[in-house]
């Protein structure tokens, strides 16, 4: 019996897929590479990235109230205050203030409060980042108006405080202002360059003198508050405080009692008056005209009319004594010492004056039209005659001339603290004058040199050093403003100066005042005392105003003041409108002093009509 066979289409066919070929191992790859991946970027986020989240949550609930460090108390050499700290009222408002949908309210109303205009406040929220966790300052020294105003619309002004804030202070105001310059609120390129030294935006820096020469030294730490809030930025409980550490002090050479001594001696004209302890090289008082008010830059924003006052065309903010000038005849210290140092005269050298030489066919006239008769040296330099020194420089020459200029410290600075603020000066040689003037040197620039004039240029302090080289013996010393207990000589440098050289000059510039062109500080009134004058050619536009110095120390024998007053474009000589000038000083100085031992000084100064 035959079996029945199926029919090939009663046969059902198997559609199952699922399970065969490879797709488990591919579900099963894909799924432990879906695992794995999650599990490495949950690890980076946590242990790698951890840190930087977890600072940007707790930004989000935790703010820092930044207190300002207060600044180092600035004192003079006997300890009277020179600049400290006052504590205005500011207005400060969170970075994000600016988005919320409050802020066109908080903005106007602030605006109309402040003066300021929206978009400087929205300057400078966005400088900060809206992620920051700081108080913005938008506005400093509040008034009383301005503070009531603030408390009475505090309802409409969300996320805005008012704290206290340490500003530098100078209460003598425009007397020391270029002595101690003055701290301002960072520029954006100042920021930009300090970031990475601590500083922030709204932080103030030393921007000239002393502050900022000792920028390190005042600053001090920033302190202030983490305080937490909640979702709408109210504050819920203070986390910690870190209080702001305070800048250290500093104690400086400058005696107060002199430098304003000086400022009222100067007066209004325009110029310069330096005082040094001749024996070291500290600095007693440095005073430039015109000057300015230092206090106007701790102002949120200067006026028109503060700007006038720093921006004249005058240069009030340009420290005229440590600018350069032509020194005239006070210079012919350093060419009496070098005509006697190079051993090309002696010391009982004994030279005809002129009224005037004729040298390589130039006419050099002396400052009286006549000439003094044969002088020696110390008679050279108390009647201050040209004619004998253009001998000694033409004697000498170039190189040997300028070798001792350089010697005396001309040519470079001079080592006080403000190195950004000084100029080095001018001492012209062969290599300058063909590079500027294509030219060679010749014998008539030795002589107009020999006499401080020519292209020579130097600062009322280098003139000060110069001068303490005859006062002090020998030495020259660098001027420095920060006081020390180190001994003299670790301030100076010997010249190796012949003894002879040394005492031709002390006894020259004695001679100058005792019966020569500065007789008017030959008063009872003050010790003896030994300086120079100097008038220099000089003109303002096409007017010629010559520049009047004279330099003095007393007492003569015993030096230990001594001062450098120079008058720009004064129109007058060295021994009329800068020797009186020292005279109040010196009066100031010796009667507070020493008082009782010289006389009262008179109502009237007496003056000196002699040209240098």
């Amino acid at each position: 019996m035959a079996l029945l066979q199926p029919s090939p289409l009663s046969i059902k066919k198997n559609t199952r897929t699922v399970g065969r070929s490879f797709q488990p191992i591919f579900l099963i790859i894909f799924t432990l590479l879906m695992v794995t991946g999650i599990s490495i970027r949950l690890a980076y986020l946590q242990i790698i990235e951890g840190v930087h989240y977890r600072k940007r949550a707790e930004a989000n609930r935790i703010r820092l109230i930044p207190k300002h460090p207060e600044r180092g108390n600035i004192f003079d050499r006997n300890g009277k205050l020179l600049a400290s700290t006052r504590y205005p009222r500011s207005v400060y408002l969170w970075p994000m203030a600016h988005t919320k949908p409050a802020w066109s309210v908080v903005g106007s109303r602030l605006s109309q409060i402040l003066d300021i205009s929206q978009e400087e406040m929205e300057k400078k929220l966005e400088e900060a980042g809206a992620n920051s966790s700081s108080l913005i300052r938008i506005a400093r020294d509040l008034n009383e108006a301005q503070i009531t105003a603030l408390k009475e619309y505090a309802n409409e002004l969300q996320d805005v405080e008012i704290h206290t804030e340490a500003v530098r202070y100078y209460p003598h105001g425009k007397e020391l202002a270029h002595v101690l310059g003055y701290t301002r609120e960072l520029t954006a390129e100042q920021l930009t360059e300090k970031r990475k030294e601590g500083y922030r935006l709204g932080d103030v820096i030393g921007q000239m003198a002393i502050e900022k020469a000792y920028e390190k030294t005042l600053r001090g730490e920033w302190g202030g508050q983490q305080v937490e809030v909640d979702g709408a930025g109210r504050p819920l409980r203070v986390l910690g405080e870190k209080q702001a550490k305070a800048g250290n002090d500093l104690h400086l050479t400058i005696n107060l009692d002199v430098q304003k001594a000086a400022e009222k001696a100067l007066g209004d004209r325009n110029g310069a008056i330096v005082a040094l302890d001749p024996k070291n090289g500290a600095v007693l008082a440095m005073v430039s005209h015109p000057t300015f008010d230092p206090n106007i830059f701790s102002k949120q924003k200067l006026t028109q009319k503060d700007w006038e006052t720093v921006q004249g065309a005058e240069h009030p903010l340009v420290n005229r004594a440590l600018s350069a000038f032509p020194p005239a005849s006070t210079f012919k210290i350093v060419t009496a010492t070098a005509g006697i140092e190079s051993g090309k005269f002696s010391p009982k050298t004994v030279l005809q004056t002129y009224g005037s030489l004729n040298i390589g066919g130039t006419r050099f006239g002396e400052w009286n039209h006549a000439g003094f008769g044969p002088l020696g040296f110390v008679g050279a330099l108390q009647w201050s005659s040209d004619t004998f020194f253009y001998q000694i420089g033409r004697g000498v020459g170039g190189p040997t001339l300028i070798e001792w200029t350089r010697k005396y410290g001309f040519g470079k600075k001079t080592g006080l603290e403000f190195v950004n603020e000084e100029s080095k000066g001018l001492v012209p040689d062969e290599i300058w004058k063909q590079k500027v003037w294509k030219m060679p040197w010749t014998v008539g620039d030795s002589i107009n040199m020999s006499i401080g004039q020519g292209a020579l240029q130097t600062t009322p302090l280098q003139v000060a050093i110069m001068f303490a080289v005859p006062a002090n013996g020998g030495y020259r010393v660098q001027p420095h403003l920060l006081k020390d207990n180190e001994e003299a000589r670790s301030w100076r440098e010997s010249l190796n100066m012949k003894p002879t050289t040394i005492n031709i000059l002390r006894e020259g510039l004695r001679k100058v005042v005792a019966e020569g062109t500065g007789k008017v500080l030959n008063q009872p009134t003050i010790p003896p005392v030994a300086g120079k004058s100097g008038t220099a050619e000089a003109w303002k536009g096409r007017v010629k105003q010559n520049h009047a110095w004279f330099g003095a120390y007393a007492p003569a024998e015993k030096p230990e003041i001594l001062i450098v007053a120079f008058a720009e474009h004064s129109g007058g000589g060295g021994g009329s409108v800068a020797a009186p000038m020292i005279l109040q000083i010196m009066e100031d100085y010796f009667q507070r002093k020493y008082p009782g031992k010289y006389q009262k000084p008179e109502t009237s100064i007496p003056k000196n009509s002699r040209r240098n």
